[in-house]
């Protein structure tokens, strides 16, 4: 199974974006959706007005979908199915909401959940991306090369839904991109790129998106373009390339070693963009 949500835990549109193309790389199907009745507050989350080429009207609910395809065959066995679930993050009875959910995976035998998710963070849009990930099951994690979660706070549907099929002994690892906080308001192509490499790596599933590695490269090169007017912005950029760079090399930078002169250029940065977004 894999699983992302529009919303909270979807920075960048990177997750959302990932699972789409996961969906028509592997040509899924759907097979169900989820009622919104019980897990939307609608003022929130709001249905569409869709007008149809008659002249109709139609309201368009929000829904959780899920879908179903068959992975082509590896060279250490036969191809698996999967499941990919995708929608809104909702709003209400989270908890009644990941037991269906859990069902699904326990009904259907699943061997591994997968969880995909972005967050906005002190990264430089020119590095490749980080992801990051958890896993419960000490077993997987060795596996998976992700150390225990040290993580406290809040928390969105993933963190429930990972909860509940860990409680429910399904295994489960979720996958986080890294999104450039200072970008935030436009979908990244590059970090979903690094969670679908990351996806079809763990599952032993070849993707080829060249559609996607395409889109990355206009994204970084528009940002640059767009960086690159603005003094404050490059300047600040410029750090986290050097506090990034440091951190590759296994040593410190003298800008995350002087934790003040890293907080003067956040808030001179923002400063100077609050207003203009």
């Amino acid at each position: 199974m894999v699983v992302a949500f529009e919303g909270w835990n979807d920075a960048g549109d990177a997750a959302s974006l990932a699972l789409s193309y996961l969906v028509r790389a592997w040509g899924a199907e759907p097979f169900a959706s989820i009622d919104p009745e019980e897990f939307y507050d609608f003022t929130e989350t709001r249905p569409l007005v869709r007008a149809s080429s008659d002249g109709g009207r139609s309201i368009e609910w929000p829904e959780v979908e899920l879908l179903s395809a068959r992975l082509p065959e590896r060279s250490e066995g036969p191809g698996r199915d999967v499941v990919l679930v995708r929608g809104v993050e909702p709003q209400l009875r989270w908890r009644s909401f990941c037991r269906l959910l859990v069902d699904v995976a326990v009904g259907y035998d699943c061997e591994l959940a997968l969880i995909l998710g972005a967050l906005l963070a002190d990264v430089p849009h020119t590095r490749p991306v980080r992801v990051t990930g958890n896993a419960d099951d000490d077993e997987l994690a060795a596996r998976l090369g992700l150390p225990p979660s040290q993580y406290e706070g809040p928390t969105g549907i993933l963190g429930v839904l990972h909860h509940a099929l860990s409680e429910a002994g399904v295994p489960s690892a979720s996958f986080w991109a890294s999104v450039p906080h200072y970008v935030h308001q436009v979908p990244s192509p590059k970090a979903a790129l690094a969670l679908v490499e990351r996806s079809a790596s763990v599952l032993g599933a070849t993707v080829e998106p060249d559609e996607l590695r395409v889109a990355a490269s206009d994204y970084e090169r528009q940002v640059s373009d767009r960086v690159a007017d603005d003094e404050d912005a490059a300047a600040y950029v410029a750090s986290l390339e050097e506090a990034d760079d440091a951190d590759a090399a296994g040593s410190e930078s003298t800008l995350l070693a002087d934790p003040d002169r890293l907080a003067e250029e956040v808030e001179r940065f923002l400063r100077r963009h609050r207003s203009g977004g």
